[in-house]
């Protein structure tokens, strides 16, 4: 007998084996998805991970149902991939596999019932089944659904039972190929009419109808430059109808046909590289060098140092080997403006993989990298493209590598994407840039002991000067009744100043909305979310309140729900209030908003972008998409409108976060001409991070942040796991984590931190608690896991206990 063990698209840490016969099994190949029932009536598309001859213990191995490939689908170095990932976080396999495959290669079934022909018994079957059976004689067949519909209950699979067994029915698992080729229409002329003295006889044939006539000509006029003509091009030039073409073609004149094309396809021409500066040419040498010794480097350039240059010209080097590039990036909306900048130079090398794109869009690049297609050759994406097939791959960058969006926290696998590429390029042998003005801790630990290769770039593109940053006293100011609205009046003055030297101002505001809180003045309550533990956050422009957690959202009440008092107060501020203050101080000038409210289509990102850098908005206000490294060259102030927002939050990274986020934000001013300015509006002027990002001094931040980390053992000296339980009970998530606590105590003594709430306890009504655990720098990481997991069995063991999620979160920072 031959078996396969197969990764099913479920949160199980084991494979699962299958008969297969020797044919399959001759057929078979690792990485190819095979279609297998799991469960009662559930179909899955499984993974085939290992073919062998040893039949399962537990139980009986079921047969497959169907080979989904002709070719594997996923190589053998992404499996390899996939089980350092599942080893590492914790996690299934099948998460990974859930996550790594865009969804229309996960084929999930719908059980269908069809009529039994040969079935004349049916005066044994009883009422209900007698129900089915007829309305069977009515339609060819009827899913799951539809019959629970037709019986008014939801446990329908005894009936159904039933009549299987009775030979009534028989059952079809239909399984759905989601995915689509883009075909193009074309129209030609039949073969009758494709020559000279064919056009004399079409056009007598059509002197009477006009329209059919002047599509012909136009037919004509665009077949001459030699391309396939497009119906839909044809029907505007000629501002004809669909139905003046179908005319033709069914005078036999004209023809369909249809062609597949890329949805993705890149028009216009590619342009030679820009030469690098000296500081530039030095450091692309230097990384190169440092590859020769360490396939890991990290490059520490100031920001507007022109990186992008420096990465185009390595990007142009493993091409020419014939290699692939994964070019990572944080943010989709850095996306946008690298897409247009790399495609000046790679053409059609280049593919974009992000969740923004369509479900056929993101297959596309995905068979395109399996086939190794040179318009695949240079992959640019967000987190999720670390997980393409690459066979071949030559250099990985992760741009901004310090960036929090490149680990994902929900749901499993939470990796972190820029590490997880570290791996992938070992397995590769390629080489791993990492890039930022701000590294991270870690990455920046990892050099200084020559972990990683380093490179620093000090200095600014065309040698412009770093801007000029002032910390204003906002707490000086509204004593002084200095302050109009949210702006101190020297930030009014410079943006008007900079306005007037017809020159653009960004300002940021870490928070979206209109406010965060609503109070009443009489009685000091403020309208809370009831599926989570936060206060609402006001939306002027929809005039509602807003979970920013789980969506919820209401009118926004004309009085105090708790006193009934008139007098609402809103406290604080978001961007939303900002952009509506600037209108007001403003009324001339355009000013455009860029978070999450305006920026949710596939296109919102580019719209915005776009107007900007066409200069048809004056003031741009946002959250910290704006930081991450947009070059916009007509910039020349920049404004943080409230700094302690940042610093004051409950997180050993808070300062390192917000220095980065700071330098980052400032470092979009003045980048192509002049030096520019930045404003920082904060209480708290003499706030050691505020005075390292005035003079931006990296290395001083660095190495005060690392002496609290030592102190307090927190990465890059200890590592964190952290452990987390949701329910909707709270006594029984409770108890759960208490009795948790103590187990991980009694292995792990006082590196157990915990339980703790976090700042949002609750969300969707999901109870939670937290406890950590650190690993000291001698512990080993592979045994710690081990203890964690037999921990975990004996948790889910407890019966009160099963029920409640149990997730575990390893780095979790």
């Amino acid at each position: 007998m031959n078996f396969i063990d197969v990764i099913l698209p479920i949160p199980l840490r084991k494979t699962f084996t299958y008969a297969i016969t020797p044919a399959e099994a001759k057929y078979l190949k690792r990485g190819m998805r095979v279609a297998v029932s799991f469960g009662k009536s559930k179909i899955y598309t499984a993974l085939v991970f290992k073919i062998h001859q040893t039949a399962p213990e537990l139980y009986e191995a079921k047969d497959i149902h169907q080979i989904l490939d002709e070719h594997p689908v996923v190589n053998e170095s992404q499996l390899k991939h996939w089980e350092w990932i599942s080893n590492y976080y914790m996690c299934a396999l099948g998460d990974v596999y859930r996550a790594a495959l865009p969804s229309a290669f996960l084929l999930e079934s719908e059980t269908i019932i069809y009529k039994n022909a040969s079935f004349t018994d049916d005066v044994s079957l009883g009422d209900e089944s007698f129900l089915i059976f007829e309305a069977l004689q009515h339609h060819s067949q009827l899913t799951i659904h539809q019959v629970s519909d037709i019986l008014g209950k939801k446990k329908v699979l005894p009936i159904i039972d039933e009549l299987l067994q009775k030979d009534a029915i028989y059952i079809k698992e239909e399984i759905y190929e989601t995915y689509k080729p883009k075909l193009i229409k074309y129209v030609k002329l039949t073969s009758e009419y494709n020559n000279e003295s064919g056009l004399q006889v079409v056009l007598e044939k059509l002197s009477r109808s006009k329209k059919q006539r002047e599509a012909l000509l136009h037919y004509f006029q665009l077949a001459g430059s030699k391309k396939p003509v497009k119906t839909k091009e044809l029907q505007d030039k000629a501002g004809v109808s669909s139905a003046v073409l179908k005319a033709l073609v069914d005078k036999e004149i004209f023809e369909y046909y249809h062609i597949q094309q890329d949805r993705i396809s890149f028009e216009g021409e590619s342009n030679g590289l820009k030469t690098l500066n000296e500081f530039q040419e030095e450091a692309f040498l230097k990384i190169k060098e440092s590859f020769r010794e360490n396939p890991i480097s990290l490059l520490h350039g100031v920001t507007g140092s022109g990186k992008t240059e420096i990465y185009v010209k390595l990007i142009k080097e493993v091409i020419e080997e014939g290699k692939q590039v994964l070019f990572l990036l944080p943010e989709i909306a850095l996306t946008t403006q690298i897409i247009t900048r790399l495609q000046r130079y790679f053409g059609n090398y280049l593919s974009v993989f992000h969740s923004k794109y369509s479900m056929n869009e993101r297959v596309e690049v995905w068979n395109n990298v399996l086939e190794s297609k040179t318009k695949a050759q240079i992959v640019l994406g967000a987190r999720s493209s670390i997980f393409l097939p690459f066979s071949n791959l030559g250099l990985i960058i992760v741009d901004e590598e310090h960036e929090s969006s490149y680990k994902q926290y929900d749901p499993a696998p939470r990796y972190n994407a820029r590490d997880a590429a570290v791996v992938l390029g070992y397995q590769h042998k390629a080489n791993v840039l990492l890039g930022s003005a701000t590294p991270s801790l870690e990455s920046f630990y990892n050099a200084s002991q020559k972990k990683y290769g380093f490179v620093p770039l000090n200095r600014r593109y065309g040698n412009i000067q770093l801007p000029k940053i002032e910390l204003i006293d906002i707490k000086e100011k509204y004593k002084k009744k200095r302050m109009k609205g949210h702006f101190s009046d020297r930030l009014l003055e410079m943006i008007t100043e900079a306005l007037n030297e017809k020159e653009q101002v960004i300002l940021f505001q870490n928070r979206r909305g209109f406010s965060p809180v609503v109070e009443c003045k009489t009685c000091g309550v403020s309208p809370q979310c009831p599926n989570c533990d936060v206060s609402l956050t006001y939306h002027k422009y929809r005039n509602e309140l807003k979970c920013h957690y789980c969506h919820y959202h209401r009118a926004m009440p004309n009085a105090c729900g708790a006193c009934g008092s008139s007098t609402l107060d809103t406290k604080g501020f978001g961007t939303e209030q900002i952009e509506l203050e600037l209108k007001d101080l403003f009324p001339d000038k355009k000013i455009g908003r860029m978070d999450l409210d305006t920026t949710r289509g596939k296109y919102g990102y580019q719209k915005i972008i776009g107007a900007f850098e066409a200069q048809e908005i004056d003031i741009l206000v946002g959250t910290q998409m704006l930081s991450k490294g947009l070059d916009f060259h007509n910039v020349s102030l920049v404004g943080i409108l409230n700094a302690d927002s940042m610093l004051n939050f409950p997180d050993f990274r808070a300062h390192e976060r917000a220095f980065q986020l700071m330098v980052q934000v400032s470092g979009r001013a003045g980048r192509s001409k002049k030096q520019g300015n930045v404003v920082i509006q904060t209480y708290n002027p003499y706030h050691q991070i505020l005075q390292q990002v005035s003079t931006n001094s990296y290395h001083e931040m660095y190495k005060e942040q690392l002496q609290d980390r030592w102190q307090f053992h927190y990465p890059p000296y200890y590592r964190i796991i952290k452990i987390t339980l949701k329910h909707r009970d709270y006594t029984r998530v409770d108890s759960g984590i208490n009795w948790l606590t103590t187990a991980l105590r009694n292995s792990f003594g006082q590196h157990v931190l915990g339980p703790a709430e976090p700042v949002v306890s609750r969300i969707r009504n999901q109870y939670i608690k937290n406890v950590t655990i650190k690993i000291p720098p001698k512990q080993s990481l592979v045994k710690t896991k081990d203890q964690i997991q037999k921990i975990r069995v004996a948790f889910e063991a407890i019966k009160d206990y099963r029920p409640i999620r149990f997730t575990i979160d390893v780095d979790a920072y």
